[in-house]
């Protein structure tokens, strides 16, 4: 299998740019000329002695800011595990280095942009949940692997990966022109990886869960719902469950994704924004390419829907259910399941219902298994699909019983288990299983929501607590703060990581420049002033009550009307995105 450089010496000079490949037997260098921004492999002996040396883990790709381009560097990394004995990493710090010396050739307005867009990619890298490896396509599932051709298997693996993975695909779009640099070119996916070795009755076992999260359509929660014009689902997440055993492996794979059609959700001070569904879309076209593109890939799609059949949500979900049936395509197959209804009252065992609702259909399906002398013994057909509103946390719930589900099955035909036992019995994996999920539903929820999931007490223990309904309030309440006053620079950060917004680096106002009009500093001001003055009037009362009560009516009416105009105008308080395209946000 083709691979990249693993360890990197960084010599920087005044002119030049030098990324030493260190290792063994490798003489490669490229050169990186800080002026023309021309990259081209040279030799050690063409490192100047002056040049300032540091070791670093790996190179991110280039990204072109006001003051000229920049330089991204992995400079830390720690080691995750090993798949089919291939190390996985994890990027824990970055760097980003200037081409420019100085950055004096810009103007006030200039320097101060660029200071915000360094900051949005230093938001975007200090967001947890970068991997990578160097000699093995962490971008592809182990079934797509083993059913590629041979000039595929040539290719290198910046070439190769999955183009729906890769994070810095954009950063690294000037190595991907030049085939003799892409040795030192690493894909890197954003998502989750746990690898644990585990023991069931004495046998020990592999057992890997990898999460990978779609650049395409990414976003924060409330501003990047539904699809684009592509088919491209916003919160896209393929999920793959791994058993590695005695020389044989297996593989089960389910997808999340937001409602594959035109519905927004946008912010607008409310504890929860209605969603709404675009009257002025052809839905049937993003639909189509969407579960076009699914089944190309995936094979069979069984749609579990996991939002309320009643209140705000109903419209989406009668929405979902019409343009499936209107498809007629029998690759697919949709399963409602009010996930809230069935399991109030904290009666989460009725899960059980929808698992069992569908466990023919996963049979059906299998999954993908390969025995010890490499001969493939199953092909999984299909997959289920599954989606919340947020695809966060009841679709972690439901995708965690599916896949325990799957692993009882697999480690059985390992011979791993006997025949009459079962996962829950086995204490020890069962809490490594549960955890593993938990994690991966903080971490999705993290880069997508801004928070740690919600209802991860039941993923981890298998029941639901008051603590844990405690700790969902306090996550909520932390996600509305986020979705409203944080996410709109989150939202940027991530479109500029990502190529979709472009910086131009004259002076020309950039937008984010653009000011914000008077009533939005001007009515919080009132706001807060009025609450205060009402607060001061209860504890320094007049010498009448009635004195007492017409301050508080007239303060109190003052900090009502102010806090009706603000909530009536939302949309205009919010933090909201200001490097995409308006039409890409409605």
């Amino acid at each position: 299998m083709p691979t990249a450089y693993e360890r990197f010496n960084l010599h920087t000079s005044p002119e030049k740019f030098y990324i030493e490949a260190c290792d063994d037997g490798v003489e490669a260098v490229l050169a990186i000329d800080r002026v023309s921004n021309e990259m081209t492999l040279t030799g050690k002996k063409d490192v100047p002695p002056s040049a300032n040396t540091r070791p670093i883990c790996g190179i991110m790709g280039t990204v072109r800011l006001v003051a000229g381009m920049y330089l991204i560097v992995i400079t830390k990394k720690r080691n995750v595990g090993s798949l089919l004995g291939h190390a996985v990493w994890k990027a824990v710090d970055f760097d980003v280095i200037s081409y420019k010396k100085t950055v004096l050739h810009l103007t006030e307005n200039q320097t101060q942009d660029n200071k915000t867009f360094l900051s949005m990619i230093n938001n975007v890298l200090t967001t947890d949940g970068f991997y990578f490896c160097t000699d093995y396509d962490l971008t592809h599932t182990l079934q797509r692997l083993a059913n590629v051709s041979h000039d595929f298997q040539e290719m290198s693996l910046l070439e190769r990966a999955d183009q729906r993975f890769v994070w810095n695909g954009s950063l690294l779009r000037e190595f991907l022109t030049q085939p003799e640099l892409h040795k030192f070119a690493i894909p890197v996916v954003h998502g989750f990886v746990v690898m644990k070795p585990c023991r069931v009755n004495g046998k020990i076992f592999e057992w890997i869960l990898i999460s990978r999260r779609s650049c395409f359509r990414a976003g924060v929660r409330y501003y990047v719902r539904g699809i684009d014009s592509e088919g491209h689902a916003a919160n896209f997440v393929e999920t793959e469950q791994i058993v590695l055993y005695n020389g044989g492996r297996a593989s089960f794979v389910q997808t999340r994704g937001s409602m594959p059609f035109f519905w927004s959700q946008r912010p607008n001070l409310k504890y929860k924004p209605k969603p709404l569904i675009s009257k002025n879309t052809n839905h049937m076209d993003g639909f189509q390419r969407h579960f076009d593109s699914q089944v190309l890939i995936y094979g069979k799609q069984t749609i579990l829907n996991l939002i309320n059949q009643k209140g705000s949500e109903k419209p989406l979900e009668q929405a979902f259910a019409k343009m499936v049936t209107g498809m007629e395509n029998s690759m697919i197959k949709y399963v409602a399941f009010d996930f809230h209804k069935e399991c109030s009252g904290m009666r989460w065992d009725r899960l059980s219902i929808l698992v069992d609702n569908v466990a023919e259909t996963q049979d059906e399906y299998s999954y993908f298994m390969v025995d010890t002398e490499g001969k493939v013994l199953s092909q999984q057909k299909g997959t289920f699909r599954s989606n919340c509103m947020d695809c966060l946390d009841r679709t972690n719930v439901i995708q965690s019983m599916l896949a325990r589900r799957s692993v009882q099955s697999q480690l059985q035909r390992m011979g791993v288990l006997h025949v009459a036992q079962r996962i829950e019995e086995q204490a020890d994996f069962e809490k490594i299983y549960k955890n593993a999920w938990a994690d991966n539903a903080n971490a999705c929820a993290k880069q997508y929501a801004g928070t740690g999931a919600l209802k991860t007490d039941f993923t981890r223990t298998g029941k639901r607590t008051q603590m844990g309904l405690v700790m969902d309030g306090v996550n909520s309440a932390i996600r509305y703060y986020k979705n409203n006053f944080s996410d709109g620079f989150r939202q940027d950060s991530i479109d500029l990581f990502l190529g979709n917004y472009a910086v131009d680096e004259t002076d020309s106002p950039t937008p984010l420049r653009i000011q914000k009009d008077w009533k939005f500093l001007t009515l919080p001001i009132i706001m807060v002033v009025a609450f205060s003055m009402c607060i001061i009037c209860l504890l320094m009362a007049g010498d009448t009550w009635t004195e007492t009560l017409a301050y508080l009516l007239f303060w109190g009416t003052a900090a009502a009307v102010t806090t009706a105009v603000i909530v009536f105008n939302g949309r205009d308080f919010v933090d909201a995105p200001k490097l995409v395209q308006k039409e890409k946000m409605d």
